[in-house]
Parts: structure tokens; sequence; C-alpha cells
């Protein structure tokens, strides 16, 4: 046995970090300098949900599946978002859908059966957190996750999912795609709505996952109601957000955009350290990600380095 040692599994912060495509620039000041007031002190205002943070169930919902109005930040557990963790790979293709098959597949690979997973971490690699920037490949066209990898987890009782994307969900499961309150839509690399460029690439029938209308169009209302049944009688919106909603509102919480020297712990087992700020009524926040694992178990790889922002 070797020495513990903590690796950061965190994007550098600063005013310049990539940020989800309607969130606002962190704006960042100095109240005092050293060379002025002999201190320095800096005041920042950004959105809580800005590189690696966590979410609270009270940011997707009003109600949890228990009938219980969704929780805020300052409600859950101290060490809902701490504790022993696995880090799965994920073998996917660029912009697929997460199912439970990667999943089952990546436990097979990480030697843990699912069912092993009660009460754990689970945090995926799937090699985005080394493509974090302000880039479409990053936010457009990561792979992610959907109802049934929500299910999953739901279903072998895990106690937090950390993913290495920009989201819990995939991409055009967002308002990035044809969902939610603002239904962004947002032109591909094509010019064209990434909506249409999925549909091309992948078929109707495989884009109709992300998409309430043409999932009952495709397959009809019975079939929507026995896959998102379960949130739509709770209230909400089956194809928006849907992993966001199972988690969350089963009491699984999640961080998002996990990075930092990820691939030193990728298919290991380690203590995750992950708290927010003790914020009343919050929706999420930003948070420290630390895994605690002993040197020798740790993977040979290189420090990540970060070249966004620079020439």
């Amino acid at each position: 046995m070797g020495k513990k040692v903590m690796i950061d599994l965190t994007h550098p912060f600063s005013a310049d970090i990539p940020r989800w495509p309607y969130f606002a620039k962190p704006v960042i000041d100095s109240m005092h300098t050293l060379a002025k007031g002999g201190v320095l002190t800096q005041r920042i205002d950004c959105v809580q949900h800005t590189g690696t943070h966590c979410d609270a169930p009270r940011h997707v919902m009003e109600k949890e599946f228990d009938g219980r109005r969704a929780r805020y930040t300052h409600e859950m557990p101290v060490d809902a978002y701490t504790g022993e963790a696995i880090c799965l790979e994920i073998n996917v293709e660029r912009w697929g859908l997460i199912t439970s098959e990667h999943l089952e597949d990546a436990c097979k690979r990480a030697n843990i059966k699912p069912e092993e997973l009660e009460g754990m971490i689970v945090c995926l690699n799937t090699g985005m957190h080394r493509k974090f920037d302000d880039s479409k490949e990053y936010y457009h066209y990561s792979c992610g996750t959907g109802v049934d990898a929500g299910k999953w987890f739901v279903k072998n009782k895990v106690k937090c999912v950390a993913m290495d994307m920009q989201a819990l969900d995939h991409p055009l499961h967002t308002a990035m795609g044809n969902n939610g309150a603002t239904r962004m839509n947002l032109a591909g690399a094509s010019g064209r709505p990434i909506t249409e460029e999925y549909k091309e690439q992948f078929g109707e029938e495989a884009y109709a996952e992300f998409d309430k209308d043409e999932y009952i169009r495709i397959h009809g209302k019975d079939a929507y109601m026995e896959k998102f049944g379960d949130l739509e009688a709770i209230g909400e919106w089956g194809t928006w957000e849907p992993c966001h909603k199972q988690m969350l509102g089963h009491g699984i919480v999640g961080v998002e955009n996990l990075g930092g020297d990820l691939d030193k712990v990728s298919g290991k087992r380690f203590r995750f350290f992950c708290f927010p700020i003790r914020w009343y009524l919050g929706d999420g926040s930003m948070v420290r990600c630390v895994a605690e694992i002993d040197e020798d178990d740790m993977n040979d790889v290189p420090d990540r380095t970060y070249t966004y922002g620079s020439i």
C-alpha cells in the first residue's frame, strides 16, 4: 500500500471559463488591492452552475417522486455529494446517448457489479472533460445520458453521479435542442439546427428519444407514457432533462463538468470529496471535487493541462 494522495477533479475557474450557451460571463473584480489598500479582496458575479458544479433537486423540478417539495441545496445532507466512489469509463460514440448497456459494460470493465453501487458515488469518464472549451464540440455534440440511464442509477441506488460532460443529460434533452421554455435549438456546425443534424446522422427514430411530439408521432402515446410516464405523472415534461429529473427526483444528486485529472482515477475506486456552499434556497453550487486514492493504485498518466483561452 502506498500513501494516500489527493487528485483534483475540478476545472480551474476564471472569468474566461467555458460556460453553458446562455449563461452570462462571470465578472471578477477587485474591491481592494495590495498597493492601495494593503489587502487583495475580489468580488464575483456568476451563475452558480458555472464550471464544475453540483445540482440540487430544486434546480429542475417542483416536486420529487415521493410528493415532497423538491429540496434546495441547504436541505440536502452535508455528505450528499461525498463518499466511496468508482470512476466508470464509458465507451460511447460522439454525440451518443448513454444507456444502461453502456453503464453495464463499464461496470464489467471496472470489475464491479451494478448492485454493488448502492450508496456509492459514480463518476463517469466519457472523455468529454478533455474537450472542455467554449466550443460546439463540448456543448452541442457531447455524448450524454437520458431517461434510461437515469432509471438505471435509481434502480441501483447510487448516491450521486458526477459526469465529465456539460450536463446530467444529453444536449438534445436540454434547451440546446427542442426542449425547455427557451427551446434554443442551436445552430450546429453546418448552420442548420442541431436537431436536424442529429436526424440526418442517426435517423428520426433515434432523434425521437429527445422530442416528446416526435416520440408520440413515431411510437404512439402509450409507448411514450411507458417510458416517460412517471415524469409526466408528477407534472414534468418527459423529454426535457429526464436524467436530471430521474436522479434528483429520487434524491440522487449530480455533479456536472467533472474534470481536472479524472484520467488518473479512471476505472478505479477511491474516496470522493465534494461540498457545495451551504446556500439557503440554493439550486446548486460551484464545487471543488477531489479524489483520495492510494498512490500505487493511481493511473500513470500526465498531469492535465488546460489550453482554452491561450494563444
